[in-house]
């Protein structure tokens, strides 16, 4: 990579990528960041916070924000999500849409471009063709098409069009310099060697989250919460055996989800745990035991007191 000249300006400043639920928004993320920042799962309508990744460059520092997909509310929780959406879109300085190489374009890509078109004029979008990997070059092209169709129906004019595939890692790296000169000239807005500034408690209970998620997606796939309780160095270890203590809730909504969380003889919520302490270690650098107890919130997704409660 040839080093910066001298005269060109550091640019910093924020992206988000939007998309219906599960176009490989989070994946893309994390491939550009490079470590596993934001929750990725083949199920729709995962990520509910607004993770942020940091790119680092000589030249440039790119802040990814990551946005829950943008969907037709049926819950207040689902309204809520959508008005974070459109929040963000209003914040940042360049929208990346994605759009996934393998499936037509539909009702909902056309909502959210419609939605993209009222947004200021000059705040670049570039359209993301995701997993490129699942189809051959024929599909890529006809989808390539239709996404530049797609634009110029409902008023939006493409900055690029960008076909990558987030699990090979294909193009990742130019999509980061198609980015980059698309944001303000400006010194780097976090230190470097920041990967997120999301709170490593909310990191924690999105791994949890994940690992729970894994396995009982058809029966559960949004009434899970996680709620890390507490995060303590365990006293009394010596210094190079450190151990991290943390203490987390999962709420289900109805009693009868309980079983199916735990699993037989409490098989179920081991394995979560395991799971999650492998990817929580990696994170945090530390070992970590995790103490994981189920907890039921009725109908948490349609109250709001339960809701700013579990941090929505």
């Amino acid at each position: 990579m040839s080093a910066p000249s001298s005269t060109a300006p550091h640019r910093a400043g924020f992206a988000c990528f939007v998309g219906r639920p599960n176009a490989g928004k989070s994946t893309l993320t994390n491939a550009l960041v490079g470590t596993k920042v934001a929750i990725t799962s083949n199920r729709p309508q995962t990520t509910r916070h607004t993770v942020r990744g940091i790119v680092h460059r000589p030249e440039a520092q790119l802040v990814l924000v990551d946005t829950p997909g943008l969907h037709k509310p049926r819950t207040l929780l689902g309204e809520r999500l959508n008005d974070v959406v459109r929040t963000t879109w209003a914040e940042v300085d360049v929208v990346g849409f994605c759009l996934p190489a393998d499936q037509k374009i539909g009702p909902g890509d056309r909502f959210i471009a419609a939605e993209l078109a009222k947004l200021k004029k000059r705040t670049p979008k570039i359209a993301v063709v995701t997993k490129t990997d699942l189809v051959d070059s024929k599909a890529l092209a006809e989808q390539l098409i239709a996404v530049d169709k797609l634009g110029r129906d409902v008023g939006v004019e493409w900055a690029e069009i960008v076909p990558v595939s987030a699990v090979n890692g294909e193009q990742v790296q130019l999509l980061g310099d198609l980015l980059v000169p698309l944001l303000p000239e400006s010194p780097p807005l976090y230190p470097d060697g920041d990967l997120t500034d999301e709170p490593e408690q909310v990191m924690v209970a999105e791994l949890i989250r994940e690992a729970a998620l894994e396995g009982v997606r058809d029966e559960l796939p949004h009434s899970i919460a996680v709620v890390v309780e507490e995060m303590l160095p365990r006293e009394g270890r010596p210094q190079d055996k450190p151990l991290l203590d943390i203490h987390a809730y999962l709420y289900i909504e109805r009693p009868s989800q309980k079983g199916i969380v735990i699993g037989p003889k409490g098989s179920r919520l081991k394995e979560v745990g395991s799971r999650s302490r492998k990817h929580i270690e990696a994170l945090l650098g530390t070992p970590v035991y995790l103490d994981l107890h189920v907890k039921v919130a009725k109908d948490w997704q349609r109250d709001p007191k339960q809701l700013r409660r579990l941090g929505f």
